[in-house]
């Protein structure tokens, strides 16, 4: 019976010292494999599309150019447009029709800009992609000293 006790422990302890080392490999792997440089992963997060996005921000409103505080240039006409595509959709809205223009305002080189007037356009026929849209018109100015 002692033989049996004696060879049973040592098959057990062979067995545990295999599953230990076992244990420990895969426990290394995943460890190392987590820590390991992903540079593949592609977003939308680049600088292009934070200039895009904040460049309206860039370009103040003005009443009138007798509100500028130094000199300045008129760099040309912008519009910008917001659009009404289905008649269930949301109305279109002025503020988003004139951060269109000051987009295009930055894109010209602009960090003021002096707003003429905004259209409201209605459904004019099949061929019309929006069924109403707001079109806002201004002057897009590279002013010196803007604060």
């Amino acid at each position: 019976m002692k033989l049996i006790n004696l060879l049973s422990n040592r098959m057990s302890n062979g067995m545990s010292n295999r599953l230990l080392a076992l244990t420990s490999v895969v426990t290394c792997s995943l460890l190392l494999s987590s820590c390991a440089k992903i540079s593949t992963i592609n977003t939308n997060l680049d600088r292009e599309n934070f200039a895009h996005y904040f460049s309206p921000a860039e370009v103040k409103i003005f009443d009138s150019e007798q509100a500028f505080t130094g000199k300045y240039k008129m760099l040309g006409m912008v519009e910008g447009e917001h659009c009404q595509a289905k008649a269930h959709l949301a109305a279109p809205d002025k503020i988003e029709a004139r951060t269109e223009a000051r987009r295009s305002a930055f894109q010209l080189g602009a960090n003021a800009i002096v707003f003429s007037g905004c259209a409201e356009v209605g459904n004019q026929g099949d061929n019309r992609q929006c069924h109403a849209s707001v079109i806002c018109y201004g002057k897009a100015y590279q002013v010196e000293n803007l604060n």
